[in-house]
């Protein structure tokens, strides 16, 4: 039984990562799907009605259901290497590590990312406040709150790490846990107050943010910086934990096992890229003719044809099962120890 949740600790993980890959993939091609600009035959440009941007909020679901996939997964490979340590249980537990670390990222990418694109867009309809509080605050607000939930649950407030005694909890342990969580969120809360300013008074404005504005929100990253580095420095100051037993070849192990990661992570990012110039081929534009209005020269949507999607589309995916499967065989072949279920 112990030995099958582990190899579902490693397998979950994959198969929500293949659900973030079509996450993103429907993403595009919403995205390529909502209306354009288009021009009458004067040239003049004609912008759509505003809307509300749907595929920024399935590909935070991707991310968000990744993380909470790896999250969930990390957490049962802690909890069953605190009470049967095993090669697998710790392969179990870095390879989750690796995945919750990579969703942080994703995460913090996608609100940074979504924080440029609304920064200096040029926005002629001047969207209703709802609208773009829809398409720019929430997804930052949301990205944001999951971050600070996947460190502070992954890192910090966790009962069954190898690394900490299996006692019953006193209060310089909670509050040692208080203060490395808050030394985590600080920065992370901060930036993204930081970040929704400078977006309210872009906003408000519509002209590029003053200098003095610029200050402000540098002292509100800087302040919580601050905040974060003494909560970490009243951490370290805390009751130290009981050191671990060192092992001679760990490191030559951790080594190794990265590398075998390395090349599955590469494919994985070549699936993404793939998959994506895929969909954004269906999106082209029509032949200029002499004498062709202006107004017929808009990008048109090609249908989603068997053929496009064995030429185009599978190699991608193919590369992302190729990927998923030789990272699961690889973990397996390497730590799997001859134990029965």
């Amino acid at each position: 039984m112990e030995l099958t949740q582990l190899k579902n600790t490693i397998r979950f993980p994959l198969i929500a990562l293949i659900f973030t890959w079509f996450s993103f993939m429907a993403a595009i091609y919403i995205g390529i799907r909502n209306p354009q600009v288009t021009y009458d035959n004067n040239g003049q440009p004609i912008y759509p009605e505003p809307y509300v941007a749907m595929q920024t909020y399935v590909i935070l679901l991707g991310i968000t259901v990744f993380a909470l996939v790896a999250l969930q997964s990390l957490l049962k490979a802690l909890a069953i290497r605190s009470k049967n340590e095993s090669s697998l249980a710790r392969a179990s537990h870095r390879f989750n590590n690796l995945g919750v670390i990579l969703s942080l990222l994703a995460g913090s990418i996608f609100a940074i990312g979504n924080f440029l694109g609304a920064w200096n867009s040029y926005d002629p309809n001047n969207d209703p406040v709802l609208i773009r509080f829809l398409n720019v605050y929430l997804p930052i607000i949301l990205a944001t709150a999951l971050v600070v939930f996947v460190i502070l649950r992954a890192f910090v407030f966790r009962k069954d790490a190898p690394d900490i005694p299996n006692v019953e909890k006193d209060e310089s342990l909670a509050k040692l846990q208080r203060a490395v969580g808050l030394a985590y969120a600080s920065p992370i809360i901060g930036t993204a107050i930081a970040i929704i300013f400078g977006l309210i008074v872009y906003d408000i404005t519509k002209t590029d943010l003053d200098t003095w504005i610029w200050v402000v929100i540098q002292v509100i990253i800087a302040t919580s910086i601050i905040l974060g580095t003494r909560f970490a420095a009243s951490a370290k100051q805390a009751r130290p934990l009981p050191p671990r037993e060192r092992r001679s070849g760990v490191a030559a192990v951790s080594l190794n096992f990265v590398l075998s990661i390395v090349f599955g992570v590469a494919v994985l990012f070549m699936s993404f890229s793939l998959g994506a110039q895929a969909v954004d081929s269906l999106l082209y534009w029509p032949e200029w003719r002499e004498g062709m209005p202006q107004s017929e020269y808009v990008a048109k949507l090609s249908d989603l044809t068997f053929g496009w999607f064995v030429s185009d589309f599978l190699p991608a995916l193919f590369l992302l099962l190729l990927a998923e499967f030789g990272i699961y065989r690889t973990l397996l072949i390497r730590n799997l120890e001859k134990t029965q279920d």
